[in-house]
């Protein structure tokens, strides 16, 4: 008797499911709490704390919906056989177009077409809701027009085409604008702490990213000799000490400092290896195919069952790299510490908690099993642990 690849690989979607459901449930509990963190009384304002609570709880009933719908879904698609069915009808699709479905990649190209539709059309709402709802109804939304949604969705699918190195210095331009910071105080702190640290800065820009939304961030790029560090517009605005934002600034070459991108870089390696190899199992099983209905093994469909075998495995995987990247969090924290912007680290973080209407109040499972940065709380308790270590 042939093992029963699909019912166990349903069980284990659901149960994922279930687990990250009960998490979702904790956070919630614990984004309804009407009260500040301890840690954060008096350094947030009460009108910040609201909308950042009624923000993250927005976001937490849109998640439970779509999560479910998601979940009911595809395993439906599993469990009802339609993913077989619909490969098949495919080839009817190309006999009735005069072409042969013999030919894999005709009818791989005709699949994967049927899919692209079936998920625009079950992703558009939630997609839509997303943006021009909830992100509006919250500031974040500043630009409008129906097919936004589609547009941003093309634009992903084609990124995700193209090496990841092209974005900043190809793709990044075309869609927002990078200017020179200007000279002056700013420029001449950033620039003395990258000399400090040996960072061989050539660029310093900033983007203008409140064209889009009035989320703040900042990023460094490159290679080798040839680094470059981003500035939003959003954050020279709403931190208006040039500490605040040279501390954030010491936060980013921290990472580089101390080879944190280089480990990142190694560890999706080998994820993306270990991928490959369990593509590899997958696509010369014979039984799992017959398992979910198919008498051939295309190569798509491979993929596909692939996804739902395989890559499940990747929710511990980004467990563990979740961990490492919050002990990178603080280590880059520590390092900008250790140069003297403690003080205005704090108040950098604080800011940015604040206008990016952030949770205030986390769940620590919820948090440490999808965040990839530590709440607020915890990297203000680790500065003012390390405040009392030196005391």
């Amino acid at each position: 008797m042939a093992f029963p690849y699909m019912e166990a690989v349903l069980g284990f979607m659901v149960l994922m499911y279930v687990f990250e459901t009960y998490l979702d449930l904790r956070q919630h509990s614990a984004l309804k709490l009407p009260t500040l963190p301890k840690t954060l009384e008096g350094v947030i304002s009460q009108e910040k704390f609201e909308k950042s609570r009624a923000y993250s709880l927005d976001k937490s009933h849109f998640n439970f919906v779509h999560e479910f719908v998601t979940i009911l879904l595809d395993s439906a698609i599993l469990y009802f056989g339609i993913l077989p069915w619909f490969w098949k009808k495919s080839g009817n699709f190309l006999l009735l177009s005069g072409l042969s479905a013999e030919n894999e990649i005709l009818h791989t190209l005709a699949f994967l077409a049927g899919v692209m539709i079936w998920s625009q059309i079950t992703d558009l709402p939630f997609s839509l809701y997303s943006t021009f709802v909830i992100e509006a109804r919250h500031g974040f939304n500043k630009k409008g027009g129906p097919y936004l949604a589609i547009y941003l969705w093309a634009f992903m699918f084609v990124l995700s085409l193209v090496m990841m190195t092209l974005y900043p210095v190809l793709i990044a331009p075309l869609f927002n604008k990078f200017t020179p910071l200007p000279e002056g105080e700013l420029r001449a702190k950033i620039e003395a702490l990258a000399s400090s640290l040996k960072f061989p800065l050539k660029k310093l820009f900033v983007v203008d990213g409140s064209t889009r939304s009035s989320h703040s961030n900042a990023y460094m790029y490159g290679f080798f000799k040839n680094k470059r560090i981003v500035l939003y517009d959003t954050l020279i605005q709403q931190c208006k000490d040039d500490e605040e934002i040279v501390a954030v600034i010491a936060h980013e070459l921290g990472h580089w400092k101390l080879n944190h991108t280089m480990y990142s870089f190694i560890a999706v390696q080998i994820l993306t290896f270990l991928q490959f190899g369990g593509y590899t199992l997958v696509r010369n099983s014979s039984d799992l195919f017959r398992s979910f209905g198919f008498d051939t093994q295309p190569v798509l469909i491979g993929l596909i069952i692939f996804q739902h075998t395989v890559i499940p495995l990747q929710h511990l995987v980004s467990f563990g790299l979740n961990l490492v990247s919050r002990s990178f969090e603080f280590q880059a924290d520590a390092f900008a510490k250790k140069l003297g912007y403690a003080s205005a680290l704090r108040a950098g973080l604080v800011k940015l908690q604040e206008e990016n209407l952030s949770a205030m109040n986390t769940d620590p499972w919820y948090s440490a099993y999808h965040y990839s940065h530590p709440p607020l709380v915890e990297r203000l308790a680790a500065l003012d642990e390390s405040d009392k270590k030196a005391d």
